[in-house]
């Protein structure tokens, strides 16, 4: 099932990395655009062509059977512990995020300019596509969510595991109660338990959508992981 077509902020200077950011079950890429246009007003990520993906509009049961804009089928929303996952689904949004990936380092962006990221089930795509992509990027972020097939992630994982050091943001509210904070924070746990580098951050009172604090410090991961090279070459026309 082929995806709607993203939705392309391109740099305003020359192009020297890509932000990825996937949007929530029900939502779409527009929903999203506001952080590219946050920073733009404030001079922020001047190279950066920012990327949201639209999710094709597919059934979801935990929603009556009804389509929506969705990564992949959520069955319920109950305890994370029991929950069946759609990994065929799962799967086919990875190869998808790996799509997007391999579109800008055929652009000429390196692999470790790239940063992954998202909120909610986007957030959870992001994760997953990140720590399985074959090439070493920049970052990975998820706002909002938890590891998707944490039970098959060896196998999942290449073989040289290049994003084992990449820095991983995870930002969650306490009283986030579609996505129960508790999720994230174990997900975050588990992945520290096997090596990989996490900074997963609690924001009191925050309930399942994002906060301006949250932002700041997305924000500040991101100037450490695509800081700007230089440069005034205007981006290329095809962006």
């Amino acid at each position: 099932m082929s995806s709607p077509k993203a939705i392309i902020i391109p740099a305003l200077k020359r192009h020297t990395a890509s932000v990825i950011v996937g949007h929530g079950l029900g939502d779409s890429g527009a929903g999203w655009t506001f952080l590219a246009e946050n920073w733009r007003l404030r001079s922020k990520f001047d190279e950066v062509t920012f990327i949201f993906p639209n999710a094709p509009s597919i059934p979801i049961t935990c929603n009556s059977g009804m389509q929506m804009p969705g990564w992949h089928d959520i069955k319920s929303l109950s305890d994370l512990a029991s929950r069946e996952e759609d990994e065929p689904g799962i799967m086919r949004s990875v190869s998808y995020f790996h799509s997007l990936i391999d579109t800008e380092i055929s652009k000429g962006i390196p692999s470790d300019r790239i940063v992954i990221g998202g909120f909610s089930q986007g957030g959870a795509m992001s994760l997953i596509s990140g720590i399985t992509c074959p090439h070493k990027l920049g970052g990975i972020f998820g706002l909002s969510c938890y590891l998707l097939l944490q039970s098959k992630l060896k196998e999942l994982v290449p073989a040289n595991n290049p994003n084992k050091n990449t820095p991983i943001f995870m930002a969650h509210g306490d009283a986030d109660a579609t996505v129960q904070h508790k999720w994230g924070k174990k997900s975050a746990d588990e992945l520290l338990e096997a090596g990989w580098n996490v900074d997963f951050r609690t924001y009191k009172g925050l309930s399942h959508s994002a906060t301006p604090e949250e932002i700041d410090d997305l924000e500040a991961y991101l100037n450490k992981r695509i800081p700007p090279l230089g440069g005034e070459t205007k981006p290329e026309e095809s962006l």
